[in-house]
């Protein structure tokens, strides 16, 4: 009989993420190893708490640094609100938006109202870029 792994409590998560955050300090790949060393149940939980910051979640997956602007914009919101998504640039009227869904990173092109098209994968950074760039 398979059975779905249990969600880890607030308190187990919050144990984790202060020992995560402590033996990696400020260094994000240090961070990015002992996150991979984690049970998929406590990281993706992790994924969308407000225990780490959508920045680390951002570079996580796409281990891509952004410009400065992208970065502070990530860092300044918690992982709580990648599920409804977190605008990490404008260029013209067109938005790119980051997001968690179903524990699977996206990043949106939007005009402000709707999606125009959703970007999943490794490239999904760099594909979304070149799509607003082919539209302009």
């Amino acid at each position: 009989m398979d059975t779905e792994p249990s969600r880890p409590s607030f308190s187990e998560l919050v144990r984790v993420a202060d020992c995560l955050l402590e033996e990696s300090g400020e260094d994000d790949d240090a961070l990015m190893r002992r996150l991979e060393e984690l049970p998929a149940p406590v990281r993706d939980e992790l994924f969308v708490s407000d225990l780490l910051n959508a920045w680390q979640v951002f570079y996580y997956f796409y281990r891509i640094e952004p410009d400065e602007l992208i970065r502070e914009r990530l860092e300044l919101e918690p992982a709580s609100s990648l599920p409804a998504g977190v605008t990490i640039d404008e260029i013209d009227l067109l938005e790119r938006v980051f997001r968690v869904k179903k524990n699977r990173p996206e990043i949106l092109v939007t005009d402000g109202k709707e999606t125009l098209k959703t970007f999943s994968g490794t490239s999904a950074v760099a594909d979304s870029q070149t799509y607003i760039e082919s539209t302009l």
